[in-house]
């Protein structure tokens, strides 16, 4: 089993630390996992990209090829990743900031949820759309366990974030249930 995941968005959204809590996550599943980043030299606002690799068996090259999952956060991230998605793979956009283009005829599965606006509107922190997103991924892919992310949820956040995150993470799978049962 080999999976691979890449977040990308702006910098600021809390790309990089998704992809840490999948990887770790991983790890806590009993898998192998290599975690990458790349991000733009502005803290804020810049390009931002987080990357995956998951296997039942060591991983030799920590680099994603061609994503099995892709998150895009922002249009800016949409058109420089979009093209890379493996055949048959998932797309995930936030509706409000996204508007994919050049899939028509392919057999990836798009899944455009308002994730920004579910984290502001029912969970009252904007910043807690990362973990809901992540919630989302997992919610589609069952890629590791309910407990493994939390774990890891548990491990990086303080005790006082953590009941939001928590919450964030769960509306994400709740959100990806229902879009799958549709």
């Amino acid at each position: 089993m080999k999976f691979e995941v890449r977040f990308s968005g702006t910098g600021g959204q809390g790309i990089i630390r998704c992809a840490v809590l999948l990887a770790e996550a991983a790890l806590y599943q009993g898998y192998f996992a290599a975690q990458s980043q790349v991000y733009g030299p502005e803290s804020r606002g810049g390009s931002s990209q987080g990357e995956v690799v998951i296997k039942d068996t060591p991983i030799y090259y920590p680099k994603v090829k061609v994503p099995d999952v892709l998150l895009c956060l922002s249009q800016e991230a949409y058109n420089k990743y979009a093209g890379d998605i493996a055949e048959g793979g998932i797309l995930i956009i936030d509706s409000d900031f996204v508007s994919p283009t050049g899939l028509e005829g392919g057999s990836v599965k798009l899944h455009s949820l308002p994730m920004l606006a579910v984290a502001r509107d029912k969970l009252h922190n904007e910043l807690s759309a990362n973990v809901l997103a992540l919630g989302v991924l997992v919610g589609l892919t069952d890629i590791v366990s309910e407990a493994a992310v939390q774990k890891a949820l548990a491990n990086n956040f303080k005790a006082k974030l953590l009941p939001l995150n928590l919450q964030a993470y769960q509306e994400g799978v709740q959100m990806a249930r229902s879009q799958a049962n549709k």
